[in-house]
C-alpha cells in the first residue's frame, strides 16, 4: 500500500488558506440569507400562538353561548312553574296554601331575573371576545382583531418564505458542494492544525483564521509585523501566527495564487 505523501509546510499553508477561502464563501452565503431563517421561524411561532389564542377565544364563546342556552331554559322553566302555581292558587283551600304558592311564584321570578341578568353579562362577554377576534374601532382608534392579525402575519410569512426559498434555490447547490470541499480539505490537513484553525476561526468575529500580510500587517490588523518576521512568513518554512490576534499568517503572493485557483473552483460550483 502506497505511503501517504508527507505535506511540506507550504503545502499545509496552501491547504489551510484554501479551506479558509471555502469556509469564508460558506459564511458569505449564510450572510446572504441573513436573519431570514430566524425571521421565518419567529413568524411561524407567532402565528401558531395567534391561532392557539383564537381557538381558545372561540371555545370560550361557545361555552358562554351554551351557558346562555342553559339560562334560557331556566327562564322557560320558571315561566311554566309560575303559570302552574298561579293556576293552583285559584283552587287553594286556605291562606297557608295560597301563601306557599305565592312564595314559589316569587322564587321563580327571582330565578328568572337572575338568569336574565346572567344572560346580559354573558352577551357582554361574548361581544368582548368577538371584538378580540374581529377587531373594533374605539375612541378614534382601530384595534386589530386576532383574525386580521393572524392573516397579516401569515401574508408576511409567505413573503419571507418566498425570499428565503429564492435564496436557497440560488445557493443550495453551491453551498452543498462547498461543505463537501470543506470536509475534503479538512481531511488532508494535520489534525492538530485543523483543530487550531477551527479554534481560531470560532474566536474571531469575521471567521478569518488564516490571513495574508497586507501593508506590513496581518489583514484586519493595525499592528505592524517586523521585516524579519515577514521574511520568515514569505519563506513558508514554518507555521507562523500573529502574536496579537492568534491568526495563522501567509504571504500575499501565496494568498493571491490560491485566490485565483479557488475562484475558478467556486465558479464551477455555482
Amino acid at each position: 500500500m502506497a505511503k501517504k505523501k508527507e505535506l511540506t509546510v507550504e503545502d499545509k499553508l496552501r491547504a489551510l488558506y484554501d479551506l479558509q477561502l471555502i469556509d469564508s464563501r460558506i459564511d458569505e452565503i449564510k450572510r446572504l440569507r441573513g436573519e431570514l431563517p430566524l425571521e421565518v421561524e419567529d413568524l411561524e411561532d407567532e402565528i401558531e400562538g395567534l391561532k392557539t389564542r383564537l381557538e381558545k377565544v372561540n371555545v370560550e364563546i361557545a361555552e358562554f353561548e351554551a351557558e346562555i342556552a342553559n339560562k334560557k331554559n331556566i327562564i322557560l322553566e320558571a315561566d311554566e312553574l309560575t303559570k302552574r302555581y298561579t293556576e293552583q292558587q285559584k283552587n287553594v283551600r286556605n291562606n297557608r296554601e295560597f301563601n306557599a304558592l305565592s312564595k314559589e311564584i316569587e322564587y321563580q321570578e327571582l330565578e328568572k331575573e337572575h338568569a336574565e341578568k346572567l344572560i346580559k353579562e354573558l352577551h357582554a362577554k361574548i361581544n368582548f371576545k368577538k371584538e378580540l377576534i374581529d377587531g373594533v374601532a374605539k375612541d378614534d382608534k382601530t384595534i386589530v382583531g386576532l383574525k386580521e392579525k393572524t392573516s397579516a402575519r401569515a401574508d408576511h410569512l409567505k413573503h419571507k418564505k418566498g425570499e428565503l426559498d429564492t435564496i436557497l434555490a440560488e445557493t443550495a447547490k453551491e453551498e452543498e458542494a462547498l461543505f463537501k470541499k470543506s470536509e475534503d480539505f479538512g481531511k488532508i490537513i494535520d489534525a492538530h492544525l485543523l483543530k487550531a484553525y477551527t479554534r481560531i476561526r470560532s474566536s474571531v468575529k469575521n471567521g478569518l483564521a488564516v490571513v495574508a500580510i497586507a501593508r506590513n500587517a496581518s489583514s484586519g490588523s493595525f499592528f505592524t509585523i517586523p521585516p524579519q518576521r515577514q521574511m520568515e512568513i514569505a519563506m513558508r518554512k514554518k507555521i507562523i501566527t500573529d502574536e496579537h490576534s492568534g491568526r495563522i499568517l501567509i504571504d500575499a503572493e501565496l494568498a493571491a495564487e490560491e485566490q485565483v485557483k479557488m475562484e475558478k473552483m467556486f465558479a464551477k460550483l455555482k
